[in-house]
């Protein structure tokens, strides 16, 4: 090795995982508690293939129900009653105009899921 050369170490990635310790304090245990049942309904909600593609479709903006149905090559009544499992689990907010129902996001946190599935399950690196 020349004086110049420095030998590389891999060190392993840094957690933002928590660490859990038997002595953490009952309020810290309630909000894990809380978190975990929040995050299991979150993962419930999305845990269907139509809602996956749905939110799929949403990521790139608001779609109607009509535009969805095409799309999913699916069923008006299929296609609601995902939206409506969708909508009860506040991931995404409908708007009417005129008879047209348009849906979107809710907010960012499906868009991010949406991004970490396509991460492990479809990119071709």
């Amino acid at each position: 090795m020349t004086p110049n050369m420095t030998t590389q170490v891999d060190t392993p990635p840094i957690s933002r995982l928590p660490v859990f310790d038997k002595n953490m304090c009952a309020a810290d245990l309630d909000k894990m508690m809380t978190n975990a049942q929040l995050a299991s309904n979150f993962l419930k909600a999305i845990s269907h293939e139509g809602r996956l593609m749905i939110l799929c479709h949403l990521a790139s903006g608001e779609k109607s129900v009509t535009e969805l149905e095409e799309l999913l090559s699916s069923r008006q009544a299929a296609v609601s009653q995902q939206l409506s499992r969708l909508r009860l689990e506040g991931l995404v907010t409908p708007r009417r105009e005129g008879k047209t129902i348009y849906y979107s996001l809710t907010d960012e946190r499906p868009k991010q899921i949406m991004e970490v599935v396509y991460d492990l399950f479809c990119r071709d690196d």
